[in-house]
């Protein structure tokens, strides 16, 4: 698959895929006749899996030691597994702050429609109390 494809399915720009390569990310995709790389339809998985690891806040240089460990092949499989643990417990304690601060933000909207459920009550009570406006007489009003 040529790299203009890999970009269409993956959503990732040509210049987002060369970087991965460069760096290490993915691996250095065979070429073409002409020169042009030529992707297995299996980097689509890791590519997936890059992104996984991108959205639950893994850095680059954590990406990059789990690609050089794969790699390596199946004796690093217990390293890879421990990094992966060890990131798990990191995105758990990152969920559970963003429970807190969205349990936060619940309260904080609920006080602020309890405030307009109040406003309307009152308003709705003022206005049966309210006795209405007479029109005045015309002339001057004597006391």
């Amino acid at each position: 698959m040529k790299i203009g494809d890999l970009a269409k399915r993956t959503g990732l720009s040509t210049h987002t895929l060369r970087y991965y390569e460069r760096i290490g990310l993915l691996p250095y995709a065979d070429r073409d006749r002409s020169g042009q790389r030529d992707f297995d339809a299996s980097i689509l998985t890791w590519i997936e899996f890059l992104g996984r690891l991108k959205t639950t806040g893994m850095p680059i240089r954590d990406m990059l030691r789990y690609a050089a460990l794969r790699d390596e092949g199946e004796a690093t499989g217990p390293a890879r597994r421990q990094m992966l643990e060890i990131h798990r417990e990191q995105v758990r304690t990152e969920i559970a702050e963003l429970q807190e601060c969205l349990l936060v933000l619940d309260t904080k909207i609920a006080g602020y429609a309890g405030g307009e459920q109040r406003t309307k009550e009152n308003d709705a009570r003022s206005n049966t109390s309210r006795k209405p406006l007479r029109s005045r007489p015309a002339g001057p009003v004597t006391h």
